[in-house]
């Protein structure tokens, strides 16, 4: 594997976090872009933040993907935005990415769980 190949895994694996992270939201309801922004960086305690260069061709990309559907509407502060939704498919997806995701933090806590108390004994 060259350095092109391990970066080009790297992106997969932050658009299919970011992609996870997205489909939970809307699974508390439609949202709009900012309201999605919004929902990550408060859900993680201002750790993760979304950029809008990332954010929105990751919103397409689902869309595309049939896991969300958006339509025009108006915003709280009576703004035209573009509100995204759930779709049944995406929310089959968000629960075999969530599987994924808890299988993924599991084994990589348990190497380096494994790392430190190897370093204590």
């Amino acid at each position: 594997m060259d350095h092109r190949d391990r970066y080009q895994n790297r992106i997969e694996l932050l658009q299919g976090t970011l992609d996870m992270l997205i489909l939970q939201t809307l699974r508390w309801g439609p949202q709009h872009g900012y309201g999605i922004s919004n929902a990550i960086r408060s859900g993680s305690g201002d750790v993760l933040q979304v950029e809008t260069g990332s954010l929105y061709p990751a919103l397409h990309r689902l869309e595309r993907r049939g896991w969300v559907q958006s339509e025009w509407g108006m915003s709280e502060n009576k703004q035209r935005a573009k509100y995204y939704k759930l779709t049944p498919s995406g929310e089959r997806q968000l629960t075999a990415e969530h599987d994924r995701w808890n299988l993924l933090s599991t084994a990589i806590a348990a190497l380096m769980n494994r790392g430190e108390s190897e370093e204590e004994a």
